[in-house]
């Protein structure tokens, strides 16, 4: 699982079969002091979390596919979590 911040969702006009009805959305890796890290990655979002919140992002692909209900869809990372802000810095 990685740590990340909503940057964006993505809208397409043709997709994957297994991506019609999910939302996806580009998150951007953070590291432990919340600066970013690395390339923007692609994740479904079932909880539909909110522009620049912080979400948990699970990589694992069979429990990706799993949610979709297809063994082989391409999909990989999925929002597991949305994080509560810190009280103290908010």
């Amino acid at each position: 699982m990685i740590l990340a911040r909503v940057d964006g969702v993505v809208v397409t006009t043709i997709c994957h079969p297994s991506m019609v009805g999910c939302r996806s959305i580009i998150c951007q890796p953070l590291d432990e002091h919340g600066q970013e890290e690395g390339t923007p990655i692609l994740a479904i979002d079932p909880l539909s979390a909110g522009l620049h919140e912080h979400v948990l992002v699970s990589t694992d692909g069979s429990h990706t596919r799993k949610h979709v209900g297809d063994e082989k869809s391409p999909l990989r990372n999925i929002i597991m979590a949305i994080v509560d802000p810190d009280p103290a810095t908010v």
